[in-house]
């Protein structure tokens, strides 16, 4: 029996295992029990070793088989999915690796997917995130790295939310950003996202900011897109009170179960909430 598999899904208990699958994934193969995570497999740290050692074509395998598996899961022909290195340290309390590793979205088909991992892989070790490890005192020499392959949410409107203020760094309010899109414009900082503030008391909305949200991130043939946003909708707020509420307690059961404040992305598709990542928050109290 092979306790170090090479793909692991998304809820299963290999995906606890930091060590195999990476801080990301690992973090996300626990909430998927409980959670409404979109289904997705990781091609392991031992995968990355055995495509290292035997070169791409025992990667192209996996992958085929992974994702004929994924396109019943996801009861969709071809799905579009988002593919994301996960490394062992990353998502950690001490380095967040945000922007560090590769990411690809609207991902369609084996060939396109296997391709993107292998990218994902050798993300380890390009200049810039052995800068980062050097700098956060991490390992760069024996990276271990694996890469998250989940399907992709057409979202409609999709929010970072932070279970405490990281601007005035109070541990009683939840920050809210959101956009219309994919939520890659809000962490690419491409655009003034919408900004609500809860209070986690009696979780009423103590305030809320209209931001030009000028651009939105959208799925094209073979990947992401950035267009300009229509000006009614950026006259709009991209979350009404409910949806405000949702992800505020979304928030806090996160943080709770966590046992520390928390940075989470997620995604509307329709009245559908998607839980897409949870990590810490890496910079409470250096403001």
């Amino acid at each position: 029996m092979n306790d170090r598999p090479e793909v692991a899904w998304l809820g299963e208990p290999a995906t606890h295992d930091v060590s195999l699958v990476g801080g990301k994934a690992s973090s996300l193969g626990r909430l998927a029990d409980v959670h409404r995570v979109p289904p997705g497999f990781v091609l392991t740290t031992s995968a990355h070793e055995r495509a290292t050692n035997e070169g791409v074509a025992c990667l192209r395998a996996l992958v085929e088989e992974a994702y004929g598996a994924l396109t019943e899961q996801a009861e969709a022909e071809n799905p579009a999915v988002a593919v994301r290195s996960s490394a062992v340290d990353e998502d950690g309390a001490g380095a967040s690796f945000a922007g560090q590793h590769d990411t690809y979205l609207n991902v369609i088909g084996a060939e396109a997917v296997a391709a993107a991992a292998t990218t994902c892989f050798e993300s380890a070790s390009a200049d810039h995130a052995l800068e980062y490890r050097r700098t956060h005192g991490l390992e760069v020499e024996d990276i271990r790295m694996a890469v998250l392959v989940q399907h992709l949410v057409a979202a409609d409107t999709s929010a970072v939310v932070f279970s405490a203020n990281p601007i005035t760094n109070s541990t009683e309010e939840v920050v809210i950003n959101a956009s219309w899109g994919l939520g890659e414009s809000i962490v690419g900082g491409t655009v003034t996202p919408d900004m609500y503030v809860v209070a986690k008391g009696d979780l009423s909305i103590t305030s809320r900011m209209l931001g030009a949200k000028e651009s939105m991130t959208v799925a094209t043939d073979g990947g992401t897109h950035e267009i300009d946003v229509p000006v009614d909708l950026q006259e709009r707020h991209s979350l009404d009170d409910a949806k405000i509420v949702e992800l505020a307690k979304l928030a806090l059961t996160l943080e709770e179960s966590a046992g520390h404040p928390v940075d989470i992305e997620s995604a509307f598709q329709g009245d559908q909430l998607y839980l897409l990542q949870s990590r810490p928050i890496t910079t409470l109290g250096t403001a």
